[in-house]
């Protein structure tokens, strides 16, 4: 059996050994153990099988279980020599095993077979056939599965070689040897019968194992029929133990080299075959627990599956601790922990009864360690610590821990292994460990063991740590990147998507803004650096940062565009960028667009539902350098919607970028409830358009920018012009009353007077020529503008109590929620906004 050298002490012999003491010792066999799964291949090929059958774990798992187990029709042939009687033709699985297993067998199968295989192990020696060992004679049990699991067939085998015990004249004391099935009550213990046969059954999970004991137990416990007298049930041979092996076999090797005689006989290789056993299943295990973990970069996942690893097959309850910064994903400061060292609880799995841990040692609770624990020693030393029996004692002090649970039911009795999970020196959580009292206890290769796998598990867990950090980086980098945007501004409803293109690389080149402008009017703006990851990233801030500083001064688009590629050429020749610059007048109801290379944006007219691509110069990208720019004006209407995106929602390698643009263009002319249903709209259909293409996902970040044209009514704006002249600075302060009175906003009429009468005071004596403009606009808030034919902007003054100036901008700056100056074609505009009072 493939762990039958995990144990020190030999188990008590199995507990229906016949009365003859060769039929009881015959019952104590080494067994091969087999899992074929519903499509009838091996899932589970044990040490036993692969000494067997000669062929190796690797080989097997996967193949077709017909090809490599004698459990299908007829013996192939049969040897006189070996009387087999009866049970020489006898399989119970029919003439395939695969249209028997399409049968749904309900009831066990066993048969006996003489193989040839290509080469036989013997302890760490492979024999090849021309020495013997290429026929095997086979003894085999196999039991059909139902359950939810993958499990459909549990083979059992034997070498009946070990059974044949020759006296005198090679005459077998055993006549026949058949494998048969018997009710395990039908002996005597049948009680431990039952609890030893998981020892049978592979490594699997406590639910898996119980299902399968219990339909063992209901099928027909495997039994050895002896000469058609004598059944004996099988009991795995664990072998000698190696210790007490070991031990012996050096007394006599020093006795035998004391007297200077041979070695003794017995002095073969097969107490070392025990030892090198027992390192191979220390091996195989951990080599069997590093391919079940580490599947994800997933901290949370990496978890579970290192706790799911050692349960059952190493311990029943393993407990996993971490620090609590590297739960939270962040660093956390050098040196050794200490008692304020907080650790959080992140995994408990048990073969106890479900829910008995769960209210007494919840996952996510975090709780530091005194300094007389184990687990304190374990973690500031580093090193694993081995209790082989949790006293009264020590249950009580690690009790005490617990508030108000007693945890000593539990713990008390167990052995417990306390293993830390660290990486490059540094501990960043530790696994306690318990087995059951009636469990061996853990002695110190099981020490050695678990902190090699406490090592492995370690590193993938700083690795799923440093992935999650690394991943936290650019995710907190990628959202500085992008703005904000409220979901409404002056005259406009925006609704804006942004997706990485690559789990991988979280950062990106795409971007999206939109900044508030003079006159109620809003830049929009959607641009790519081309290329991934951070000095893509890093160029789209330095663009973005330029976009919106530009756009502040008010710069028309085309300007704009080329004052921002002369940027990019002195930033360097490195990277290349689109770029798709609009402004939107609600009061004009007006587009003026200029583009960089970048696709054209689709608007959808809000009269007929029709969309379409707007005809715009394509330009070149920015950074090419020595190109123009040209920007064209669009007339739209209110409730019109405008899409503007980046290439990697319309285009995937291998595909036409005419396809994904007209998906765009149907998407969007969809009728959606709100601006964010419109989006998910557009993004599923380009998404289903180049999955039903056959090019896969796509893999290029997406922005989306949608606006929603709302538009602002003629009877929401108020303008006058006042000539060059002191006194009409009064008439400006009464129209501005009288139209806020007319609009039901008289609580704002006190302030906006005030503010408007400074702004046109300052306008008449700084302007040449041109009359002074002054206009409200209704809308969100507020919006007063005062324009006139200077350009020198306004400035705020520190003024002092024997200034006669100053003092105007200092007041519309303490009254207005917002207030600028900007320059226009003809000269400059000043403006401030108040809050509209609530209705």
């Amino acid at each position: 059996m493939d762990r039958g050298t995990e144990g020190d002490a030999p188990p008590s012999r199995g507990a229906g050994g016949g009365t003859a003491a060769g039929p009881a010792d015959a019952g104590r066999i080494p067994l091969a153990v087999v899992v074929v799964d519903r499509d009838g291949l091996v899932s589970h090929w044990s040490t036993g099988a692969r000494r067997l059958f000669g062929v190796a774990k690797n080989d097997a798992i996967g193949q077709a279980a017909i090809d490599l187990l004698p459990v299908s029709g007829a013996l192939p042939e049969v040897d006189d020599d070996l009387p087999y009687g009866d049970h020489a033709a006898y399989d119970g699985l029919g003439p395939g095993l695969e249209t028997s297993l399409d049968r749904g067998l309900s009831y066990p199968a066993a048969g006996r077979a003489r193989l040839t295989v290509p080469e036989r192990e013997r302890g760490e020696t492979v024999v090849p056939p021309s020495e013997g060992s290429g026929r095997v004679d086979v003894l085999w049990w196999a039991y059909p599965l139902v359950g939810p699991g993958r499990e459909r067939l549990l083979v059992l085998a034997a070498d009946a070689e070990g059974l044949h015990r020759p006296e005198q004249d090679n005459r077998l004391v055993v006549e026949r040897i058949a494998p048969g099935f018997a009710l395990h009550t039908d002996f005597p213990g049948a009680e431990e019968l039952a609890r030893r046969l998981p020892e049978i059954l592979p490594s699997m999970s406590v639910g898996e194992s119980a299902r399968i004991v219990a339909q063992v137990l209901e099928l027909g416990y495997p039994v050895l029929e002896f000469s058609q007298n004598d059944r004996v049930p099988v009991t795995p041979d664990w072998g000698v133990a190696r210790r007490v092996e070991r031990r012996a076999r050096r007394e006599r090797a020093a006795r035998a080299a004391a007297d200077g005689s041979p070695l003794p006989e017995d002095l073969d290789d097969e107490g070392e075959d025990l030892e090198y056993a027992a390192v191979r299943e220390r091996l195989e295990f951990l080599n069997e627990v590093s391919g079940r973990i580490g599947t994800s970069l997933d901290l949370s996942r990496t978890i579970i599956e290192v706790s799911k690893a050692v349960v059952p097959r190493f311990t029943d309850v393993a407990g996993t601790y971490l620090r609590e910064q590297v739960v939270a994903g962040e660093g956390f400061p050098e040196g050794v922990p200490d008692t304020t060292t907080m650790w959080h609880r992140v995994a408990v799995e048990h073969t106890d009864e479900p829910g008995r841990w769960d209210d007494v040692v919840p996952v996510g609770e975090a709780m530091p360690f005194p300094a007389h624990t184990p687990f304190f020693q374990c973690m500031t030393t580093g090193e694993p610590v081995l209790v082989p029996r949790i006293s009264e004692q020590m249950g009580h002090a690690i009790a005490s821990q617990f508030d108000k649970r007693d945890i000593r039911p539990l713990i008390t009795g167990r052995s417990m292994l306390v293993v830390p999970l660290k990486a490059r020196n540094v501990v960043l959580g530790f696994m306690i460990l318990l087995r059951h009292p009636e469990r061996a206890e853990f002695n110190d290769m099981d020490r050695v063991t678990g902190a090699e796998l406490a090592a492995r598990a370690g590193l993938v867990l700083d690795n799923a740590r440093m992935y999650t950090y690394q991943e936290s980086v650019a995710e907190t980098l990628q959202d500085s990147m992008l703005p904000h945007i409220p979901p409404h501004m002056t005259g406009c409803d925006i609704a804006t998507r942004y997706l990485p293109g690559t789990l991988l690389g979280r950062v990106g080149g795409d971007w999206f803004d939109s900044v508030k402008l003079p006159g109620a009017r809003t830049a929009l703006v959607v641009g790519d650096v081309m290329g991934h990851g951070l000095n893509s990233a890093a160029m789209m801030g330095q663009l973005r940062t330029a976009v919106q500083t530009m756009a502040a001064l008010d710069l028309p688009p085309a300007q704009l565009l080329r004052n921002l590629d002369d940027l990019a050429q002195r930033l360097g020749d490195t990277y290349l960028a689109t770029c798709l610059y609009a402004v939107y007048d609600p009061i004009a109801s007006e587009l003026h667009l200029a583009n960089a290379g970048h696709i054209p944006p689709v608007l959808v007219h809000a009269d007929d539902g029709r969309s379409e691509l707007l005809d715009l110069p394509t330009g070149a990208p920015i950074g090419v350098g020595g190109v123009p720019f040209q920007a064209v004006r669009v007339r739209v209407k209110p409730g019109d919607r405008l899409v503007m995106c980046t290439d990697g929602l319309v285009e995937v390698r291998g595909e036409d970028i005419g396809v994904g643009l007209a998906t765009l263009c149907e998407s969007a002319a969809h009728p959606a409830a709100s601006m964010d249903d419109a989006c998910d709209t557009i993004i599923r259909a380009l998404a289903v358009t180049f999955s039903e293409a056959g090019r896969g996902g796509r893999k290029d970040d997406v922005a989306l920018l949608m606006v929603r044209l709302a538009g602002i009514e003629p009877d929401d704006v108020a303008e006058w012009t006042f000539p060059l002249d002191p006194a009409q600075v009064g008439r400006a302060r009464a129209v501005v009353r009288e139209q806020l009175h007319d609009w039901g906003l008289p609580k704002l009429a006190d302030p906006a007077e005030l503010m408007v009468s400074e702004l046109v005071t300052n306008a008449v004596r700084h302007s040449h020529s041109r009359p002074v403009a002054l206009r409200l606009v209704r809308g969100d808030t507020l919006l007063c503008e005062v324009d006139d034919d200077g350009h020198e902007l306004p400035t705020l003054l520190s003024a002092g109590p024997g200034d006669a100036y100053g003092r105007g901008l200092r007041v519309v700056s303490t009254l207005a929620r917002e207030w600028g100056a900007s320059r226009t074609g003809g000269g400059k505009s000043v403006w401030f906004e108040l809050t509209l009072p609530r209705r």
